[in-house]
């Protein structure tokens, strides 16, 4: 049995490395690529983490370009693929030779802007929301301001209801005194 698994683990050495074919974030052409974002968009939450655990784990050991895709895919499907800077960085890092296939350009550069729209996101929705509140409170004012009138309104209404009692009081007090 362990005759089998050495021989197994040699033909898939060559010249000391393992071949591509074992690791399987080494391919990384177009179809594979859009193969593993499918694959990952059915998975779990907790699945993503850990197959994103296990990408950045392998960035770390090694800048190989189809790692940095894979973690780029990762990254737009879930938070623990890292920081977007930083895989971002990682697929700056690809040399061009590498991206020759027009097709995994421009997937490369879709995901890319997806990337940097994502990591800019939260700043234009916080001042969306300030903008938000500022109208509101401006709203909230104005209707304030048209509550306040109504009151004032009101207000003098009652007054005005209370000086002609008076006056009737002050009239029919002069006439019992006559």
């Amino acid at each position: 049995m362990l005759m089998t698994g050495c021989a197994q683990l040699n033909s898939g050495m060559r010249g000391g490395f393992l071949n591509s074919y074992s690791d399987p974030y080494a391919r990384s052409d177009y179809e594979e690529l859009l193969t593993f974002g499918d694959n990952m968009a059915h998975m779990s939450a907790s699945s993503r983490a850990d197959m994103c655990r296990t990408l950045v784990k392998r960035q770390k050991g090694s800048r190989d370009p189809g790692v940095q895709l894979h973690l780029m895919v990762g990254r737009l499907l879930s938070d623990s693929c890292g920081s977007i800077s930083k895989v971002l960085r990682g697929v700056d890092t690809i040399p061009p030779g590498y991206l020759s296939d027009s097709r995994l350009q421009r997937f490369v550069s879709i995901n890319t802007e997806a990337l940097k729209r994502m990591s800019s996101g939260p700043r234009r929705s916080g001042s969306a929301e300030s903008r938000q509140k500022k109208s509101q409170t401006v709203l909230e004012s104005n209707d304030s301001k048209g509550s306040r009138k109504d009151e004032n309104r009101l207000l003098r209404e009652k007054l005005e209801a209370i000086r002609s009692m008076e006056k009737q009081m002050d009239e029919s007090e002069s006439v019992d005194e006559n």
